[in-house]
This record gives structure tokens, C-alpha cells and sequence, in this order.
């Protein structure tokens, strides 16, 4: 088995979520890509976060069907901050040893992967694939690979190698770093936020059984 870990608020799910998780469970022959909803992110100052609950609906929801793609509350469940760490130690648990798991996460969280609990074990634990900022344009992400260089040389090992399309960092005592371009689909969760706290549509933004949940909820109005 070849399982990608796809971790985020999620606040609300969206295409551009969905688009890349289908993306890179082809592009790396996954069997399923795990959408993980974090329970209190470290990293967000935002207040008004949606409830946990309801972002993990929103997300099981938008899976519902999709061959693939599964939901894990593992997160949800645990007490406190959600750590990438502890996460990838519990799928590590769960799965067997012959099994790859991979780490997916957007450029932009990989370039603060140096302020993450225990940054170091987690890149020696599981490889990672970072996707292309939702608003590249075009398949080309030649400015974005020379920001991982730049990273990586400055915070991770100045000892690494790049090769292969796309590419593929490696360095001592982590594993695989594959930087990925995704389909650009220019939607983000704040926007989906704003339109709908100014009521307007989220249509073709979203699933419409998440549109739907948010409508019903009253969320982000």
C-alpha cells in the first residue's frame, strides 16, 4: 500500500483541495490519499476557526463517492494542538512496515517546516511531497523550486542533491522531497469565507454538499 497523508484546517474544503489530492495519487501511484483535518492548527492565528466537527464533515462529504480518497479524524480525537509528527508515528503504528506513506503539503507550510514539533524526525520518517502554490501559473515551477533550494540549503542540509522531473530533493538523514505542480486553480479557503460572510455565491467553488452543509449551518456568515 502507498498512502498519502494530506493534513490542513480545511476551512472549508474546496476543488482546489480535492484537484490536488486526485493529482498526486496519480502522479505517485497512490492506493489513498488521507484528508486529515487538524483539530486546533498550531500555526493559525486566525480566530472564528470553524468546529472541528463541522470542517470534518465538510470534508467527508466532499469525499463521499470519490474512489480514493478517505477521511481520518485521528487529529480530531487527539487532545490539544494537532503536530504533523505525532500523526505521521500513528499511521506508521497502524500500517505495515512494507507500506510508503507520504506527507502532502502545500509549498508555502514546507517553507515553515523548521518551526514544526520535531521537524527533523518527521522529515527522517516519512517523504514529502510539496505542491505547487494554487496560484502558479502554468505546469512550470521553476521560481518554486529555487525557493526549496534556497530553504533547504538554509534550514534542512547544506549536503543535498536535486534530480529527476519533477523534481526530487535529497539530503542526509531525511527522506524524499518531491516539490509537485498541480493543476493552478486560484481558490482559497478565506475567499470562500468572504464571499460567503458578503452573501454571495460559492457555487463551483466547492461541492455542492459542502455548499449545502455551509448554507445549513450558517457557516462563515
Amino acid at each position: 500500500m502507498r498512502i498519502g497523508l494530506f493534513g490542513g484546517t480545511f476551512d472549508p474544503i474546496h476543488f482546489g483541495h480535492l484537484r490536488a489530492a486526485l493529482e498526486v495519487k496519480e502522479g505517485f501511484g497512490l492506493n489513498q490519499v488521507v484528508l486529515i483535518p487538524a483539530a486546533i492548527p498550531p500555526h493559525k492565528t486566525r480566530t472564528g476557526v470553524a468546529a472541528a466537527a463541522d470542517r470534518l464533515r465538510m470534508i467527508e462529504l466532499a469525499a463521499e463517492g470519490e474512489i480514493g480518497l478517505t477521511v481520518s479524524d485521528v487529529e480530531i480525537r487527539r487532545q490539544g494542538p494537532s503536530y504533523t509528527i505525532d500523526t505521521v508515528r500513528h499511521f506508521r503504528r497502524e500500517l505495515a512496515a512494507a507500506d510508503g506513506i507520504f506527507l502532502i503539503m502545500g509549498l508555502d507550510a514546507f517553507l515553515e517546516i523548521d518551526s514544526w514539533k520535531s521537524f527533523r524526525e518527521l522529515l527522517s520518517l516519512v517523504a514529502v511531497i510539496v505542491i505547487t502554490r494554487p496560484d502558479a501559473e502554468g505546469r512550470s515551477c521553476g521560481a518554486e523550486g529555487k525557493e526549496l533550494v534556497s530553504f533547504i540549503r538554509s534550514k534542512i542540509s547544506t549536503d543535498f542533491t536535486v534530480s529527476g522531473t519533477p523534481a526530487v530533493f535529497s539530503a542526509p538523514g531525511i527522506q524524499a522531497v518531491t516539490l509537485f505542480p498541480v493543476t493552478a486553480l486560484g481558490i482559497s479557503s478565506s475567499r470562500i469565507r468572504d464571499l460567503v460572510s458578503s452573501g454571495r455565491s460559492i457555487r463551483f467553488l466547492v461541492p455542492a454538499a459542502v455548499q449545502a452543509y455551509i448554507q445549513t449551518k450558517g457557516l462563515y456568515s
